[in-house]
């Protein structure tokens, strides 16, 4: 499951209100046109897990920095309003299978090429065949042909055989008709379609990239949005500055973006009350306790919630951990309420849906296994034939996890009478290869922050065999054939109620553990007169003003 899942969606939130409360609000600017014009900012981040390829970039680390070098198809508006165009010009159908795509002409890639139709159809095409290992590859899993250019390994990663060649390269669906138009032909109606396709997996990819190792361009890249790549000092800085080309609507007033990559969270708040940090999105538990946060930092404080969820996730590729008794008998020994109150104080809601419910065909309270009964929990233990030996819950250490996670292996150990504890993993790039490569051994961290506004995003990539952010590699085919049925609905209405059916086989199989829904409290520098958080409680750097 991707940890802190990267995404711009579009869902209505407390947001704007939390700025206007911070003295950040969108009405007048009192900030100085030229300070802001050559002005720069220093942004708290983590090293990313992979180079940065849209495709091939799964978790927050990397994924906010190609948000903001990217533009797409479709944005998501920072006030939750409906998906609107972004790159695209126009995006029709008559029957949600048959899209014909036209983009705007003239607006270019950070190498000075020209963004055409190819380049989009190209990217796309990279994705979808198996054999380049693009983690986000089954986001194309809607176009026709897909099940020509992916095949999945049989025996995973660690086994002996390995994952037929695929039949095709490209995926049938896929045809440019002119150098701004392109024609995308869907498998099956998908209502939910263009909704994805602000997600960064549809982004476009220029020439070049087709020349080089991804690896290789992932160290340089180049996007086609508000801001380009300057250097990358691995697990120091990432430098990115305005691109003076970019003509659509989101220009940056800022010249320069420092993205700052921290191993301690303590630290960058630090710098932070110190104005040498100018964001963090996230400040540390420990800064929450009597609202110390707020003490702290006044009125450069920003409260919102976010359409996030903290979750617990299994290897269901170890043996231990694949009897749904057991892990329903891990959910039920949680009490959430309590890690809510005693680590949180209140800034997270104990989580009671699989979707959180801010997302569009959410439904609240249906994850059963959220319950607290430890009686039950017990109970369903001996049913499993108990749980033999240490149960470690892995966290990555260098961000605010450890509290919680100790807390959730207390619970465990108190209400099981399970050798649980909790262990961190120094950094987040490092925790992430190891979830990626199957090599976890225990219980970990992860989250999820949506891609886009449907809750199609909340069951496809974690729950369906193959999906892009099912790292547990749980499979049912019975989730699968009803995912599939409800992607298929001739509307979103009819769609949302057919994933209903399919979370309720995932409630019964807990292949992970929901555990909170995210509250964001965020922090600027005195710096900052004017910003935007994006509806998922990103900093908008293009809404920065000094």
């Amino acid at each position: 499951m991707r940890v802190s899942k990267r995404a711009t969606s579009a869902i209505a939130l407390s947001a704007a209100a939390a700025l206007v409360a911070s003295g950040c609000s969108s009405g007048d600017s009192d900030g100085d046109a030229a300070a802001t014009k050559d002005g720069a900012i220093v942004i708290h981040g983590v090293q990313p897990e992979n180079p940065l390829v849209p495709s091939n970039t799964t978790e927050t680390g990397g994924g906010k920095i190609i948000d903001w070098m990217w533009t797409g198809l479709v944005e998501y508006p920072n006030d939750g309003g409906a998906p609107r165009n972004a790159l695209a010009e126009s995006i029709d159908t008559k029957d949600s299978k048959v899209f014909t795509i036209k983009i705007k002409k003239g607006t270019k890639f950070h190498d000075g090429t020209e963004v055409k139709a190819k380049n989009f159809v190209d990217a796309w095409n990279w994705a979808a065949y198996s054999p380049n290992g693009a983690q986000n590859g089954s986001f194309f899993s809607d176009i026709e042909g897909f099940d020509k250019t992916y095949t999945e390994d049989p025996d995973g990663a660690d086994g002996p055989q390995k994952a037929p060649e695929p039949s095709a390269k490209t995926l049938s669906g896929l045809k440019v008709i002119d150098e701004q138009t392109f024609e995308v032909t869907l498998a099956a109606p998908t209502a939910v379609f263009p909704t994805k396709l602000g997600y960064s997996a549809f982004m476009p990819l220029p020439d070049k990239f087709f020349t080089m190792k991804p690896e290789e361009f992932g160290k340089n890249p180049i996007g086609n949005g508000p801001v380009k790549f300057v250097s990358w000092q691995d697990n120091v800085l990432i430098k990115l500055t305005r691109f003076d080309d970019y003509n659509l609507r989101d220009k940056m007033k800022i010249k320069d973006v420092d993205v700052k990559l921290y191993q301690d969270e303590t630290a960058a708040y630090a710098d932070l009350l110190a104005n040498n940090l100018d964001f963090m999105e996230v400040v540390p538990t420990s800064a929450l306790a009597g609202d110390k946060w707020k003490a702290d930092l006044g009125e450069r404080g920003i409260n919102t919630v976010t359409p996030s969820t903290a979750f617990i996730a299994f290897p269901i590729y170890d043996k231990r951990f694949q009897n749904p008794k057991l892990r329903r008998a891990v959910s039920l020994s949680i009490n959430r309420q309590e890690i809510s109150d005693k680590i949180f104080f209140g800034t997270r809601k104990p989580a009671d849906s699989w979707a959180n419910p801010l997302t569009p065909g959410a439904k609240p309270g249906n994850c059963t296994a959220c319950k607290f009964d430890p009686t039950t929990a017990k109970q369903l233990l001996t049913e499993a034939g108990g749980f033999t030996g240490e149960m470690v819950f892995y966290y990555n250490a260098d961000s605010s996890h450890k509290d919680w996670m100790d807390a959730v292996a207390q619970q465990v150990k108190t209400n099981l009478g399970i050798e649980a504890r909790a262990e961190g993993i120094p950094t987040f790039a490092v925790f992430r290869q190891n979830i990626n490569a199957h090599k976890m051994t225990g219980p970990y961290r992860a989250a999820w922050q949506q891609d886009y506004p449907d809750v199609e995003n909340w069951v496809n990539p974690l729950y369906v065999k193959g999906g892009s952010s099912n790292d547990g590699l749980y499979s049912n085919p019975q989730v699968d054939t009803l995912a599939k049925q409800a992607s298929a609905a001739p509307s979103l209405e009819a769609s949302h109620e057919a994933f209903a059916k399919a979370v309720e086989v995932v409630d019964q199989d807990v292949p992970s553990i929901p555990i909170y829904f995210y509250g964001q409290q965020s922090g600027h520098s005195e710096k900052i007169k004017k910003l935007e958080l994006n509806n998922v409680g990103e900093l908008d750097i293009t809404s920065v003003e000094l």
